[in-house]
């Protein structure tokens, strides 16, 4: 994780990619954002990237492969999960069996989006700042 790489969404929804990218414009997030439609995508984007991701932020339900395929790849790939990039559900899938699928594969959070924008804003905000501020194995 670097304090100034980017933040990969991985979201089919074009309507809430606009809202992540004005999201992070409003509160002046100065990383750059990362889209893809879709778990693959990003998956081929993790594996061949010199980037140092900020953060991961995922959509549950989406084509070709949905977040919760993304994550347990992502762990099952031992270069990737080395990486530690933190991975953060942010999705209106929140079922309490999906909550519990996605911890199981060790989730560094799992936010429902919040139906206004001030509330998906300050969402975003505590996410960026929690990761930006903590103590993790890429920075030390």
């Amino acid at each position: 994780m670097a304090l100034q790489g980017p933040i990969i969404s991985v979201e089919d929804d074009e309507d809430d990619q606009h809202l992540i990218e004005l999201a992070v414009q409003t509160l002046q997030i100065t990383n750059s954002v990362r889209f893809f439609p879709n778990g693959q995508e990003a998956l081929d984007y993790l594996e061949t990237t010199t980037e140092k991701p900020l953060l991961i932020l995922c959509d549950i339900n989406m084509p070709v492969m949905n977040g919760l395929e993304l994550r347990k790849r992502i762990n099952e790939n031992e270069w990737l999960r080395r990486k530690s990039i933190p991975f953060i559900f942010l999705t209106t899938a929140a079922s309490p069996e999906i909550v519990q699928i996605a911890y199981d594969e060790a989730v560094q959070g799992f936010y429902k989006k919040a139906t206004s924008f001030d509330g998906f804003s300050e969402q975003i905000r505590l996410i960026v700042d929690y990761w930006k501020s903590c103590l993790h194995p890429n920075r030390l």
